[in-house]
């Protein structure tokens, strides 16, 4: 897919060769490959049939929810993706999920322009909070949230993705204060 200014739905130009855009149908095998290796990084394995479902109704699970899901790509290939929505019940208050990178796009930036559209797409939308849970082998993530803002306390909850228990610390950051 190429990705260049007349997309309609590329709204966010990073640099010459990349663009940051709402997810499409297309793009649902590329980050499903994506994800499952980052997870294949930390010796686990995608889990489509429960845990990570809402890869398979991409771009309307997210949508559904009143969030939005993008990926950033260059002309050949997805680098990487990151989902934002409401948490439901909660009085101004949203989540982050599904902030991926290839491997060879970590350290470059990327990683920083995925996070500024999701901080950027919860201001426009005036959220007073964001809150997340991060898988705890995910140390280096962990530091790129600090240096953002983001506090954690290092709460754990234990999680089951069907295949096998992981945990997960959580993060927030008050967007009212930042």
């Amino acid at each position: 897919m190429r990705c260049d200014l007349s997309e309609r739905n590329c709204f966010l130009m990073t640099e010459p060769t990349s663009c940051l855009r709402e997810v499409t149908r297309d793009d649902q095998a590329d980050v499903i490959d994506l994800i499952h290796q980052v997870y294949g990084e930390h010796g686990d394995r995608i889990c489509l049939e429960d845990a990570d479902s809402d890869l398979l109704a991409l771009p309307n699970h997210y949508r559904e929810l009143g969030g939005e899901f993008v990926v950033l790509r260059d002309s050949m290939r997805l680098l990487g993706c990151h989902a934002a929505h409401p948490i439901e019940g909660s009085d101004r208050v949203c989540t982050f999920r599904r902030l991926y990178l290839r491997a060879d796009q970590r350290g470059a930036g990327n990683g920083r322009r995925l996070m500024d559209w999701a901080l950027n797409w919860a201001r426009e939308r005036e959220f007073r909070r964001v809150e997340f849970w991060s898988d705890t082998r995910f140390q280096n993530a962990h530091q790129f949230f600090a240096r953002l803002g983001f506090q954690t306390e290092r709460e754990v909850r234990t999680m089951n993705d069907g295949w096998m228990e992981y945990q997960e610390f959580f993060f927030w950051m008050d967007l009212e204060s930042a």
